[in-house]
């Protein structure tokens, strides 16, 4: 372990400086993403059309999620280490990169072959709410986008080698320029080919991510070929590693499948409306829970390795809570300022204000539960780090289970429960406009979700930490400066609103902005009279060259 983490670069001064550095690498893509978003919001708009698109979505990445993360960084990584002698390419390390490369191509062929011809079949499955009409669509575009987990998985693949060599910053391009390829196609190629376009679009940026990668790998010496003989008994070693993981990340897309199912049958543009506020509230999931959690793995990793269980607990503890710290204080802002960020983000051309107040309450709703979502990417990790994967498997099974059983039930209860109804309608103020029931789906993706963080806070106390405090002092904090922030910026926001008004873009921004550090300056103050040590932590690191920090950026399956 000790050579692996050496060899990564994994010895940075201190967790904030990895994270941090992980995060700004991960926020340019975020950046291009929400640029993605309001292009297709502007020429497009929640529709029929646009739900097809998303719906093509969910069997290309059930391909990508269960096939190439089998084939990930995190799994890939340790086995060309130990074929590396004095850290330099050997001709053991490209045979089981070639051995990798053959059976992760041709696996990966076969099965979307196999899921091209299945598709008229699945798209009944996957939107079995849409007209004969739409349905069709979404087998031409899955059909094309099939061609996404091939190079992605590919382009994963040859990550493997870029991380391995430290190519940090081009490895971080290759998401950018996967938005870019999508950019284009609702641009150029949506008014030649109407919404087949964005399918294309999807494909050429999968392209643009694989083509990247194969040139870093190729400039580091590892250029895979096809093996005429493969040694699958160390395919298997790395397949039986990464398989509860995968497990794992194939039941969340599962669940993410039956949800667009239901979804299918609501308002036309309710799928629409769930992929917006998803990928909006993903966007400080990714830039806090994946970057502390990633950047605290290794670490994790190489202390429960060594047996130093109390630098363990040590560790674990300061990545939950750093995840606290920050999250808390973003779903009070969220929650407050939903309105206008939807509508700063993505509110114009054909995305109308009715679209940006239903996309603002689903963000409300997911952000409830960025904090458990944040700190599962953690706690599961610190099992991975002990070499149980078992529990953060089981625990994920039993939660999207339950997603998929509340998403039907929360559905049904607001159908036909009218004062059920109306508490959601009027908390989020949305009682006036049309198609309120596609909130109920992120409202049961939150609340599974904060029942898998309980679950595995509960079985980390147990296996890991005992009658140890673990993060309740820090919560605490956390929670009362997150009061004050979302307090100031909610009195902030009505007495701007009349000054800027909210019918232009520059005055809804300026509000929102305003408002926004209003509540973060009021929330800082009572985290300082506090004495918060996570605040003492933050202004020590950035008085620190932080960026000098070497870290291992996620895997895409992670992103």
């Amino acid at each position: 372990m000790e050579k692996i983490l050496r060899i990564l670069g994994k010895e940075f001064g201190n967790l904030n400086q990895a994270a941090l550095l992980l995060g700004i690498f991960t926020l340019f893509s975020q950046i291009l993403g929400l640029l993605r978003d309001r292009t297709i919001a502007h020429v497009i708009g929640p529709s029929a059309q646009l739900d097809a698109y998303y719906a093509a979505f969910r069997i290309p990445d059930l391909i990508f999620i269960s096939i190439a993360s089998l084939a990930s960084i995190t799994v890939l990584i340790p086995f060309l280490v130990s074929r590396m002698p004095e850290e330099k390419v050997s001709p053991e390390a490209r045979k089981f990169l070639n051995d990798v490369f053959t059976v992760f191509f041709s696996t990966m062929i076969l099965v979307s072959f196999i899921a091209f011809l299945l598709m008229p079949y699945l798209a009944h499955f996957i939107a079995p709410g849409f007209t004969p009409l739409m349905q069709s669509k979404v087998i031409v575009m899955s059909r094309i986008m099939l061609l996404s987990p091939i190079l992605m998985g590919l382009s994963n693949l040859f990550g493997t080698v870029t991380q391995l060599f430290r190519k940090f910053f081009i490895y971080s391009l290759s998401p950018i320029f996967y938005n870019f390829g999508i950019i284009i196609g609702v641009l150029f190629l949506y008014p030649v080919f109407g919404i087949y376009g964005l399918a294309i679009g999807v494909a050429l940026g999968a392209l643009m991510h694989f083509s990247i990668q194969a040139f870093a790998s190729s400039g580091c010496g590892f250029a895979p070929r096809f093996s005429s003989s493969v040694n699958f008994t160390d395919i298997k070693k790395a397949i039986q590693t990464s398989f509860p993981r995968t497990l794992g990340l194939a039941f969340n897309n599962i669940a993410l499948i039956v949800i667009v199912a239901l979804a299918s049958f609501l308002k036309s543009g309710s799928i629409s409306i769930f992929n917006f506020s998803w990928n909006l509230q993903s966007v400080p999931l990714n830039i806090i829970g994946v970057s502390y959690a990633v950047a605290a793995f290794p670490t994790l990793a190489k202390s429960y390795g060594a047996g130093h269980k109390e630098e363990f607990k040590k560790h674990l503890k300061s990545a939950a809570n750093q995840i606290i710290f920050w999250s808390l204080p973003i779903t009070f802002l969220f929650i407050v300022l939903r309105a206008q960020i939807v509508r700063v983000i993505l509110g114009s051309g054909s995305f109308s204000w009715e679209n940006t107040r239903l996309v603002a309450a689903s963000l409300a709703i997911f952000s409830v539960s960025v904090l458990a979502q944040a700190m599962i990417a953690l706690l599961s990790r610190a099992y991975y780090a002990s070499g149980d994967t078992k529990r953060p498997l089981s625990v994920n099974l039993c939660c999207s289970i339950l997603i998929i059983f509340l998403s039907y039930f929360f559905i049904h209860v607001f159908e036909n429960f009218a004062s059920f109804r109306y508490f959601i309608e009027s908390i989020l103020k949305v009682s006036d406009i049309p198609g309120t029931e596609v909130l109920m789906l992120p409202l049961a993706y939150s609340v599974g979700t904060i029942l898998n963080f309980i679950l595995h806070w509960i079985f980390i106390k147990r296996d890991f930490m005992g009658d140890e405090s673990f993060i309740s002092k820090t919560f605490f904090q956390s929670l009362g400066a997150s009061f004050f922030i979302g307090l100031v910026s909610y009195f902030c926001l009505n007495i701007l609103s009349p000054i800027f008004g909210t019918t232009t873009f520059l005055g809804v921004f300026l509000q929102g902005f305003i408002s926004g550090i209003a509540g973060i300056i009021a929330g800082v103050l009572v985290l300082y009279l506090l004495k918060n040590e996570e605040l003492k932590d933050l202004i020590k690191t950035l008085r620190t060259k932080f960026w000098h920090a070497k870290i291992i950026a996620p895997s895409q399956e992670e992103l």
